[in-house]
């Protein structure tokens, strides 16, 4: 019998271009499950996911999402879209809703000879828009408000049959810990990760204790945020999972704390914004910031695990910062990313 599999390079191996090209025949079919007749397929971005936009026969302009690292199980994808269709229908936050397959399935997997496995592929409305990238203290009160209305939606939502969740109490999501034995540490370094995972473990048990877990985005920053005419749109639901709802506030405040003159007043707006739709998560200071600087912790985790060309190249340098992030932060008990500022 021959082996279809045997010349073909691994996909983690390919240059960035031939990953593209990889990820476009699995959107290509992807797109063909759907009942999509494909008029343009564009690439929007090659990261942590691939993401097509797709202008359609009849005029509809489709967001194809091709999941190349993500661990999301095709029950955790189910429950993501299902979240994606309650929240569109029951609540004023603006997310992109789902397509279905004439089937009625809401994901479809591609057999992907490069990767050796099968690749899913999610199919949603086309979100209008600039990519926010950094809030403006504007955009960070709108976030803050529809971070609460999420919240307070999921606080009482009924998952469908046959889709769930993970679950987030500890700083790397349940991922597999490639920090602890990683070859670039130094014994120093290492010591210092280790000191800052169990100072983030103890965070999300202090945080745990205080409140219940509820389906979390988990990955509201401005990458996943579009503004359109006033007026802001959450996407990328592939981080969903279940926990404390001081963790959204968390990962959305770690991408805020960028040093600038109005990173404060920003943070304060999206405090703002949430606490007027629900009370701030019961959180002491401590425990915050913990969560906070979890966040680089499983960034630098993820970019040590992903098969995306572009990622692995800036890992090792990637994981120089967060030794440097994580030792300010042991040594202050605040998570900043502002570039640390020596002697005048």
């Amino acid at each position: 019998m021959v082996d279809p599999t045997a010349g073909v390079p691994a996909y983690r191996d390919l240059a960035e271009h031939d990953q593209v090209e990889v990820l476009r025949r699995v959107a290509l079919t992807g797109a063909a499950h759907f009942g999509l007749q494909v008029r343009d397929l564009t690439l929007v971005l090659h990261g942590y996911n691939t993401t097509f936009r797709l202008d359609a026969g009849d005029g509809r302009r489709v967001a194809l999402r091709v999941n190349t690292n993500s661990h999301s199980t095709l029950e955790n994808i189910a429950a993501q879209q299902a979240w994606c269709q309650a929240i569109t229908a029951q609540t004023d936050v603006r997310v992109p809703d789902p397509l279905a397959a004439p089937d009625g399935s809401l994901v479809v997997a591609v057999d992907t000879i490069e990767v050796g496995a099968p690749v899913t592929v999610v199919a949603n409305s086309w979100l209008e828009g600039d990519d926010v990238v950094r809030c403006s203290a504007e955009q960070a009160h709108a976030l803050g408000r529809a971070m609460g209305t999420l919240h307070v939606h999921s606080a009482t939502w009924s998952r469908t049959h046959g889709a769930c969740f993970p679950v987030f109490d500890e700083p790397l999501f349940g991922d597999e810990d490639l920090l602890g034995d990683h070859p670039s540490l130094t014994g120093a370094s290492t010591d210092l990760v280790e000191e800052a995972q169990r100072r983030c473990r103890a965070a999300f048990s202090s945080a745990g204790a205080a409140a219940s877990a509820i389906a979390l985005h988990a990955d509201l920053h401005g990458g996943n945020l579009k503004w359109h005419q006033g007026a802001l749109a959450v996407f990328d639901f592939d981080d969903s999972g279940l926990g404390v709802p001081a963790l959204d506030l968390a990962v959305a405040t770690f991408y805020l704390r960028d040093g600038t003159p109005d990173a404060v007043a920003v943070e304060s707006a999206l405090r703002v914004g949430y606490a007027g739709v629900t009370p701030l998560p019961d959180v002491d200071d401590d425990a915050f910031e913990g969560l906070v600087a979890a966040r680089q912790l499983l960034l630098a985790n993820s970019l040590l695990a992903s098969t995306t060309s572009t990622l692995r190249s800036e890992a090792e340098s990637y994981l120089d910062v967060t030794v440097q992030r994580l030792d300010r932060f042991l040594d202050t008990g605040r998570f900043t990313l502002a570039p640390e500022v020596g002697p005048q």
